[in-house]
Protein backbone atom coordinates (compact mmCIF):
# COMPACT_ATOMS: atom_id res chain seq x y z
CA UNK A 1 0.00 0.00 0.00
CA UNK A 2 3.00 1.92 0.95
CA UNK A 3 4.16 1.59 -2.59
CA UNK A 4 1.15 3.10 -4.57
CA UNK A 5 1.18 6.34 -2.14
CA UNK A 6 4.54 6.52 -2.91
CA UNK A 7 4.01 6.46 -6.80
CA UNK A 8 1.42 9.06 -6.36
CA UNK A 9 3.35 11.73 -4.61
CA UNK A 10 5.94 11.01 -7.11
CA UNK A 11 3.64 11.67 -10.20
CA UNK A 12 1.67 14.34 -8.59
CA UNK A 13 5.57 16.28 -7.64
CA UNK A 14 6.30 15.74 -11.02
CA UNK A 15 3.67 18.18 -12.63
CA UNK A 16 5.62 20.57 -11.33
CA UNK A 17 8.35 20.09 -13.77
CA UNK A 18 6.00 20.15 -16.87
CA UNK A 19 7.02 23.23 -19.17
CA UNK A 20 3.87 23.26 -21.08
CA UNK A 21 3.76 25.29 -23.94
CA UNK A 22 6.92 27.00 -23.16
CA UNK A 23 7.40 27.65 -27.09
CA UNK A 24 4.11 28.59 -28.30
CA UNK A 25 4.10 31.02 -31.13
CA UNK A 26 0.96 32.42 -32.15
CA UNK A 27 -0.19 32.48 -35.88
CA UNK A 28 -1.15 36.60 -35.37
CA UNK A 29 2.71 37.01 -34.02
CA UNK A 30 4.39 35.49 -37.39
CA UNK A 31 5.56 36.42 -40.77
CA UNK A 32 5.26 33.09 -42.46
CA UNK A 33 7.97 33.45 -45.21
CA UNK A 34 7.52 31.06 -48.10
CA UNK A 35 10.68 31.44 -50.17
CA UNK A 36 13.68 33.49 -50.13
CA UNK A 37 16.36 35.06 -52.69
CA UNK A 38 19.75 36.20 -52.91
CA UNK A 39 21.18 38.65 -55.22
CA UNK A 40 24.57 40.97 -54.95
CA UNK A 41 24.03 44.76 -56.02
CA UNK A 42 26.48 46.86 -57.36
CA UNK A 43 28.12 47.84 -54.39
CA UNK A 44 28.83 44.28 -53.44
CA UNK A 45 26.87 44.05 -50.72
CA UNK A 46 23.75 41.17 -50.47
CA UNK A 47 20.54 41.63 -51.31
CA UNK A 48 17.99 39.34 -49.32
CA UNK A 49 14.32 38.99 -50.84
CA UNK A 50 11.45 37.28 -48.92
CA UNK A 51 8.42 36.24 -49.68
CA UNK A 52 5.59 35.95 -47.02
CA UNK A 53 2.29 34.57 -46.86
CA UNK A 54 -1.03 36.99 -46.65
CA UNK A 55 -3.05 33.98 -45.28
CA UNK A 56 -6.53 36.36 -45.15
CA UNK A 57 -5.70 36.15 -48.76
CA UNK A 58 -4.50 32.69 -49.28
CA UNK A 59 -8.07 31.15 -47.00
CA UNK A 60 -10.15 33.57 -48.86
CA UNK A 61 -9.68 32.40 -52.06
CA UNK A 62 -7.92 34.49 -54.66
CA UNK A 63 -9.07 32.35 -57.81
CA UNK A 64 -6.89 34.91 -60.51
CA UNK A 65 -7.84 38.34 -59.11
CA UNK A 66 -10.82 40.11 -58.30
CA UNK A 67 -11.22 43.86 -58.00
CA UNK A 68 -9.79 45.30 -54.69
CA UNK A 69 -8.69 42.50 -53.81
CA UNK A 70 -5.41 42.27 -52.16
CA UNK A 71 -2.11 39.57 -53.32
CA UNK A 72 -1.28 36.21 -51.69
CA UNK A 73 2.01 37.22 -50.66
CA UNK A 74 4.03 40.55 -49.69
CA UNK A 75 7.43 40.69 -50.69
CA UNK A 76 10.53 42.67 -48.64
CA UNK A 77 14.38 43.09 -49.89
CA UNK A 78 16.82 44.25 -47.63
CA UNK A 79 21.02 44.46 -48.07
CA UNK A 80 23.62 43.58 -45.76
CA UNK A 81 27.25 42.68 -45.74
CA UNK A 82 26.23 38.68 -45.47
CA UNK A 83 23.57 37.29 -45.75
CA UNK A 84 22.18 37.38 -42.26
CA UNK A 85 22.93 40.79 -41.55
CA UNK A 86 20.27 41.07 -44.79
CA UNK A 87 18.16 38.98 -42.70
CA UNK A 88 18.48 41.35 -39.61
CA UNK A 89 17.98 44.60 -41.34
CA UNK A 90 14.27 43.19 -42.85
CA UNK A 91 13.38 42.58 -39.55
CA UNK A 92 13.33 46.63 -39.24
CA UNK A 93 10.32 46.42 -42.15
CA UNK A 94 8.02 43.67 -40.66
CA UNK A 95 5.98 44.36 -37.92
CA UNK A 96 6.04 40.20 -37.05
CA UNK A 97 8.51 38.12 -36.09
CA UNK A 98 10.22 36.11 -39.57
CA UNK A 99 9.17 32.39 -39.38
CA UNK A 100 11.21 30.40 -41.69
CA UNK A 101 9.74 26.94 -41.13
CA UNK A 102 7.31 27.37 -43.96
CA UNK A 103 9.83 27.97 -46.76
CA UNK A 104 10.38 25.46 -49.13
CA UNK A 105 11.91 27.80 -52.05
CA UNK A 106 15.91 29.48 -52.43
CA UNK A 107 16.30 31.08 -55.15
CA UNK A 108 20.22 32.28 -56.23
CA UNK A 109 20.70 34.70 -58.29
CA UNK A 110 23.25 33.74 -61.93
CA UNK A 111 25.00 36.51 -61.29
CA UNK A 112 26.06 35.76 -57.77
CA UNK A 113 26.38 31.68 -58.62
CA UNK A 114 29.01 32.62 -61.05
CA UNK A 115 31.16 35.78 -60.13
CA UNK A 116 31.19 34.20 -56.21
CA UNK A 117 29.47 30.95 -56.32
CA UNK A 118 27.02 29.69 -53.52
CA UNK A 119 29.55 28.09 -51.43
CA UNK A 120 29.84 30.59 -48.53
CA UNK A 121 26.04 31.69 -48.60
CA UNK A 122 24.81 28.45 -47.67
CA UNK A 123 25.60 28.39 -44.99
CA UNK A 124 23.00 30.94 -43.05
CA UNK A 125 20.41 28.58 -44.12
CA UNK A 126 21.98 25.30 -43.47
CA UNK A 127 23.02 26.38 -39.69
CA UNK A 128 19.72 28.03 -38.87
CA UNK A 129 17.57 25.24 -37.11
CA UNK A 130 14.12 26.72 -38.86
CA UNK A 131 15.12 26.27 -42.59
CA UNK A 132 14.08 22.89 -43.90
CA UNK A 133 16.66 20.70 -45.10
CA UNK A 134 14.13 19.83 -47.88
CA UNK A 135 13.81 23.42 -49.13
CA UNK A 136 13.99 23.15 -53.14
CA UNK A 137 17.19 25.65 -54.38
CA UNK A 138 16.81 26.93 -58.03
CA UNK A 139 19.05 29.70 -59.77
CA UNK A 140 17.55 32.82 -61.65
CA UNK A 141 18.38 32.15 -65.09
CA UNK A 142 18.49 35.71 -67.15
CA UNK A 143 16.95 37.78 -64.36
CA UNK A 144 17.50 38.74 -60.86
CA UNK A 145 17.01 36.51 -57.79
CA UNK A 146 14.37 38.78 -56.31
CA UNK A 147 12.36 39.49 -59.17
CA UNK A 148 11.23 36.00 -59.31
CA UNK A 149 10.08 35.86 -56.03
CA UNK A 150 8.04 38.98 -56.70
CA UNK A 151 5.83 38.34 -60.01
CA UNK A 152 2.76 37.05 -59.11
CA UNK A 153 1.32 34.07 -60.36
CA UNK A 154 -2.29 32.31 -61.47
CA UNK A 155 -3.76 28.74 -60.81
CA UNK A 156 -1.29 28.46 -57.60
CA UNK A 157 -1.61 31.38 -55.35
CA UNK A 158 1.74 31.63 -53.76
CA UNK A 159 4.63 32.03 -55.99
CA UNK A 160 6.82 29.72 -54.52
CA UNK A 161 4.15 26.50 -54.97
CA UNK A 162 3.82 27.80 -58.34
CA UNK A 163 7.95 26.98 -58.97
CA UNK A 164 8.40 23.98 -56.95
CA UNK A 165 5.30 22.90 -58.79
CA UNK A 166 6.66 23.59 -61.99
CA UNK A 167 9.74 21.72 -61.15
CA UNK A 168 7.88 18.37 -60.15
CA UNK A 169 5.72 18.64 -63.33
CA UNK A 170 8.71 18.71 -65.60
CA UNK A 171 10.83 16.71 -63.86
CA UNK A 172 7.98 13.91 -64.35
CA UNK A 173 6.98 14.81 -68.04
CA UNK A 174 9.92 15.73 -70.26
CA UNK A 175 12.82 15.23 -67.75
CA UNK A 176 14.83 18.47 -68.25
CA UNK A 177 14.67 19.67 -64.45
CA UNK A 178 15.36 18.25 -61.36
CA UNK A 179 14.19 18.87 -57.65
CA UNK A 180 17.25 19.92 -56.12
CA UNK A 181 17.14 20.72 -52.45
CA UNK A 182 19.46 22.54 -49.64
CA UNK A 183 20.51 19.28 -48.61
CA UNK A 184 21.50 17.99 -52.11
CA UNK A 185 23.43 20.86 -52.86
CA UNK A 186 25.59 20.86 -49.45
CA UNK A 187 26.01 16.81 -49.90
CA UNK A 188 27.48 17.56 -53.57
CA UNK A 189 29.72 20.73 -52.45
CA UNK A 190 31.32 18.06 -50.06
CA UNK A 191 31.83 15.69 -51.96
CA UNK A 192 34.94 15.17 -54.13
CA UNK A 193 33.72 12.69 -56.86
CA UNK A 194 30.63 14.76 -57.99
CA UNK A 195 29.47 18.09 -58.84
CA UNK A 196 26.48 20.07 -58.47
CA UNK A 197 23.71 20.40 -61.22
CA UNK A 198 20.67 22.67 -59.75
CA UNK A 199 17.56 23.31 -61.69
CA UNK A 200 17.12 27.13 -63.72
CA UNK A 201 13.89 29.09 -63.15
CA UNK A 202 13.49 32.35 -65.68
CA UNK A 203 10.82 35.30 -65.83
CA UNK A 204 9.46 35.60 -69.18
CA UNK A 205 7.37 39.14 -70.08
CA UNK A 206 6.97 42.20 -68.75
CA UNK A 207 8.73 42.24 -64.93
CA UNK A 208 6.85 45.45 -63.98
CA UNK A 209 3.74 44.21 -64.57
CA UNK A 210 4.05 40.91 -63.28
CA UNK A 211 4.47 42.18 -60.10
CA UNK A 212 0.86 43.78 -60.22
CA UNK A 213 -2.30 41.91 -59.55
CA UNK A 214 -3.61 42.77 -63.12
CA UNK A 215 -1.48 40.33 -64.43
CA UNK A 216 -3.29 37.40 -62.69
CA UNK A 217 -6.99 39.11 -63.92
CA UNK A 218 -6.66 38.08 -67.30
CA UNK A 219 -6.74 35.10 -69.05
CA UNK A 220 -3.30 35.62 -70.87
CA UNK A 221 -0.43 36.59 -68.34
CA UNK A 222 1.88 39.39 -69.26
CA UNK A 223 4.16 37.46 -66.87
CA UNK A 224 5.44 33.96 -65.80
CA UNK A 225 7.68 31.64 -64.48
CA UNK A 226 9.08 29.10 -66.10
CA UNK A 227 11.81 26.36 -65.38
CA UNK A 228 14.89 27.04 -67.87
CA UNK A 229 17.49 23.98 -68.13
CA UNK A 230 20.26 23.24 -65.45
CA UNK A 231 22.84 25.50 -64.31
CA UNK A 232 25.75 23.24 -63.89
CA UNK A 233 28.70 23.81 -61.54
CA UNK A 234 32.15 23.52 -60.56
CA UNK A 235 33.91 23.63 -57.04
CA UNK A 236 30.36 25.79 -55.72
CA UNK A 237 30.71 28.41 -59.22
CA UNK A 238 28.15 28.53 -62.18
CA UNK A 239 30.04 27.18 -65.31
CA UNK A 240 27.53 26.38 -67.75
CA UNK A 241 24.01 25.90 -68.67
CA UNK A 242 22.08 22.95 -70.34
CA UNK A 243 18.98 23.21 -72.30
CA UNK A 244 16.79 20.88 -74.26
CA UNK A 245 18.72 17.33 -74.87
CA UNK A 246 21.34 18.28 -73.34
CA UNK A 247 19.67 18.71 -69.52
CA UNK A 248 17.97 15.56 -70.24
CA UNK A 249 21.14 13.58 -71.02
CA UNK A 250 22.14 14.51 -67.63
CA UNK A 251 18.69 13.67 -65.78
CA UNK A 252 19.11 10.14 -67.62
CA UNK A 253 22.59 9.51 -66.36
CA UNK A 254 21.47 10.44 -63.16
CA UNK A 255 18.80 8.14 -63.04
CA UNK A 256 16.03 10.32 -62.80
CA UNK A 257 13.91 10.05 -65.65
CA UNK A 258 10.82 9.52 -65.00
CA UNK A 259 8.78 9.88 -68.14
CA UNK A 260 10.32 11.75 -71.02
CA UNK A 261 9.80 11.39 -75.01
CA UNK A 262 12.63 10.31 -78.07
CA UNK A 263 11.94 11.60 -81.53
CA UNK A 264 13.16 9.52 -84.36
CA UNK A 265 13.11 9.67 -88.03
CA UNK A 266 11.94 7.09 -90.90
CA UNK A 267 13.35 7.01 -94.27
CA UNK A 268 10.28 8.62 -95.87
CA UNK A 269 10.12 11.71 -92.97
CA UNK A 270 11.94 13.29 -90.24
CA UNK A 271 10.65 13.32 -86.70
CA UNK A 272 8.15 10.62 -87.73
CA UNK A 273 7.55 8.59 -84.63
CA UNK A 274 7.70 10.08 -81.00
CA UNK A 275 8.33 7.40 -78.84
CA UNK A 276 6.92 8.27 -74.49
CA UNK A 277 9.77 6.55 -72.51
CA UNK A 278 7.50 5.58 -68.86
CA UNK A 279 10.62 3.24 -67.13
CA UNK A 280 14.10 3.20 -67.19
CA UNK A 281 16.74 1.89 -65.00
CA UNK A 282 20.63 3.56 -65.28
CA UNK A 283 23.39 1.57 -63.96
CA UNK A 284 27.04 3.29 -63.78
CA UNK A 285 30.10 1.12 -63.47
CA UNK A 286 33.75 1.54 -63.32
CA UNK A 287 36.84 -0.22 -64.60
CA UNK A 288 39.53 0.57 -62.86
CA UNK A 289 42.27 -1.66 -64.15
CA UNK A 290 44.09 0.94 -65.92
CA UNK A 291 46.22 3.56 -65.30
CA UNK A 292 42.69 6.06 -66.52
CA UNK A 293 39.19 4.26 -65.07
CA UNK A 294 36.18 3.47 -67.92
CA UNK A 295 32.76 4.22 -67.49
CA UNK A 296 29.77 1.83 -68.47
CA UNK A 297 26.62 3.79 -68.75
CA UNK A 298 23.88 1.32 -69.27
CA UNK A 299 20.55 2.58 -69.74
CA UNK A 300 17.30 0.09 -69.90
CA UNK A 301 14.34 2.17 -71.39
CA UNK A 302 10.33 1.00 -71.45
CA UNK A 303 7.60 3.15 -73.34
CA UNK A 304 4.90 4.06 -75.53
CA UNK A 305 4.74 4.89 -78.86
CA UNK A 306 2.33 8.25 -78.48
CA UNK A 307 2.78 9.89 -81.63
CA UNK A 308 3.25 8.49 -85.42
CA UNK A 309 3.38 10.93 -88.35
CA UNK A 310 4.08 8.70 -91.40
CA UNK A 311 2.75 5.31 -92.46
CA UNK A 312 4.49 2.76 -89.93
CA UNK A 313 2.94 -0.72 -90.21
CA UNK A 314 3.39 -1.45 -86.26
CA UNK A 315 1.41 -4.80 -86.53
CA UNK A 316 4.87 -6.50 -88.29
CA UNK A 317 7.68 -7.37 -85.44
CA UNK A 318 10.19 -6.46 -87.72
CA UNK A 319 9.31 -2.90 -88.12
CA UNK A 320 9.04 -2.99 -84.45
CA UNK A 321 13.04 -4.21 -83.87
CA UNK A 322 13.43 -1.57 -86.11
CA UNK A 323 12.11 1.63 -84.27
CA UNK A 324 14.18 0.23 -81.05
CA UNK A 325 17.20 -0.07 -82.23
CA UNK A 326 16.58 3.60 -83.93
CA UNK A 327 15.18 4.83 -80.35
CA UNK A 328 18.49 2.72 -78.61
CA UNK A 329 20.73 5.21 -81.22
CA UNK A 330 19.18 8.69 -80.70
CA UNK A 331 19.11 7.97 -76.88
CA UNK A 332 22.55 7.13 -77.09
CA UNK A 333 23.52 9.94 -78.92
CA UNK A 334 22.00 12.45 -77.01
CA UNK A 335 23.79 10.76 -73.58
CA UNK A 336 27.12 11.04 -75.43
CA UNK A 337 26.79 14.36 -76.54
CA UNK A 338 26.28 15.50 -72.68
CA UNK A 339 29.44 13.70 -71.55
CA UNK A 340 31.33 15.49 -74.11
CA UNK A 341 30.38 18.56 -73.33
CA UNK A 342 30.35 18.10 -69.67
CA UNK A 343 33.95 16.67 -70.07
CA UNK A 344 35.14 19.87 -71.80
CA UNK A 345 33.55 21.88 -68.42
CA UNK A 346 35.46 19.76 -66.30
CA UNK A 347 32.99 19.37 -64.00
CA UNK A 348 31.95 16.16 -62.76
CA UNK A 349 28.79 16.29 -62.32
CA UNK A 350 27.24 12.39 -63.04
CA UNK A 351 29.21 11.31 -59.94
CA UNK A 352 31.47 9.38 -62.07
CA UNK A 353 34.54 10.03 -59.31
CA UNK A 354 32.05 8.73 -56.59
CA UNK A 355 31.91 5.27 -58.54
CA UNK A 356 35.65 5.32 -58.96
CA UNK A 357 35.72 5.88 -55.14
CA UNK A 358 32.89 2.61 -54.54
CA UNK A 359 34.99 0.51 -57.16
CA UNK A 360 38.52 1.05 -55.95
CA UNK A 361 39.34 3.48 -53.25
CA UNK A 362 43.32 2.87 -53.13
CA UNK A 363 42.84 3.99 -56.60
CA UNK A 364 40.40 6.80 -55.92
CA UNK A 365 42.55 8.11 -53.06
CA UNK A 366 45.46 8.73 -55.98
CA UNK A 367 43.66 10.38 -58.29
CA UNK A 368 40.60 12.47 -56.34
CA UNK A 369 42.72 15.75 -56.56
CA UNK A 370 43.13 15.86 -59.66
CA UNK A 371 39.83 14.05 -61.10
CA UNK A 372 38.17 17.34 -62.28
CA UNK A 373 40.91 18.58 -64.16
CA UNK A 374 43.04 15.40 -65.56
CA UNK A 375 41.41 12.11 -64.95
CA UNK A 376 37.52 13.29 -65.71
CA UNK A 377 38.15 15.36 -69.06
CA UNK A 378 40.00 12.27 -70.69
CA UNK A 379 37.76 9.08 -69.25
CA UNK A 380 36.46 6.53 -71.73
CA UNK A 381 32.69 6.53 -70.98
CA UNK A 382 30.95 3.62 -73.03
CA UNK A 383 27.43 4.08 -72.74
CA UNK A 384 25.06 1.13 -73.83
CA UNK A 385 20.96 1.41 -74.77
CA UNK A 386 18.17 -1.13 -74.48
CA UNK A 387 14.80 0.43 -75.33
CA UNK A 388 11.93 -1.48 -75.77
CA UNK A 389 8.46 -0.75 -77.44
CA UNK A 390 5.97 -2.05 -74.98
CA UNK A 391 2.58 -0.33 -76.16
CA UNK A 392 1.27 1.35 -79.04
CA UNK A 393 -1.43 3.16 -77.97
CA UNK A 394 -5.45 2.88 -78.67
CA UNK A 395 -4.59 1.62 -82.43
CA UNK A 396 -1.75 0.19 -83.82
CA UNK A 397 -1.24 1.35 -87.39
CA UNK A 398 -2.05 4.95 -87.96
CA UNK A 399 -5.35 6.40 -89.66
CA UNK A 400 -2.33 7.95 -92.03
CA UNK A 401 -1.99 4.18 -93.43
CA UNK A 402 -5.84 3.49 -94.08
CA UNK A 403 -5.93 7.46 -95.95
CA UNK A 404 -3.24 5.92 -98.20
CA UNK A 405 -5.58 2.81 -99.39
Amino acid sequence: MNHKWILLFLIMTSTVFISGCWSQKELNELAIISAMAIDKNAEGKYVKTIQLVNPGNVAGGLQGGGSGQSPTVTVYSATGDSVLEAHFHATSKISRRLYHAHANLIVISEELAKEEGITDILDAFERDPEIRMTSRVVIAHHTKAGDLLKSLTAIDKIPAEKVNGTLQATERARGESMEVTLQDVITTLTSAGKETVISGFSLKGDIQQGKKIENIQQSELDTTLESDGLAIFKEGKLVDWYQGEMSRGVVWILDKIQQTDVIVDSEEQKNSLTYNVVRQNTKVSADTKNRLPVITVNVRAEGDIREVRSQIDLTDPYEILDIEKKLEKEIKKQLENTVTKTQQNKSDIFGFGEVVHRSDPKKWKKIKNDWNDTYFPNLKVNVKVEAFIRRSGLRTNSYLSDMKQ
